[in-house]
């Protein structure tokens, strides 16, 4: 029977965890079974704040869209109702944007829902 010399594949496995763990400290970055448990964590971290940012990023627009309102003394939710009462289709995001770096078109939109 001829002789099967082993541990390329394992070999391989390991240098790719190891590749994933750059940056790490300690021994998360050079330790095999210790990279691993801190892989898992952080994967399950990136998954779940993936989710999070979304959720931080509307709260963000939501509050400079009503720092916009502030001089026009209307609420933040009449303002969304009118808008989409008069179909006018933008998104929080770029009404955001608008009310940040461009005061005078916001205030031309307000003034068209009043």
């Amino acid at each position: 029977m001829t002789r099967v010399k082993r541990g390329v594949i394992s070999l391989k496995r390991r240098r790719k965890i190891l590749k994933y763990t750059k940056g790490f400290r300690f021994g998360a970055k050079s330790k095999e079974r210790l990279a691993k448990e801190r892989l898992l964590h952080a994967w399950s971290h990136a998954f779940r704040d993936r989710r999070t940012k979304k959720r931080e990023f509307r709260k963000l627009w939501q509050l400079k869209i009503n720092a916009g309102l502030k001089p026009f003394e209307i609420s933040y939710s009449k303002f969304i109702n009118r808008l989409k009462k008069n179909s006018i289709k933008l998104d929080r995001k770029i009404l955001s944007q608008i009310a940040e770096f461009h005061p005078k078109i916001f205030q031309e939109i307000v003034k068209s829902i009043q």
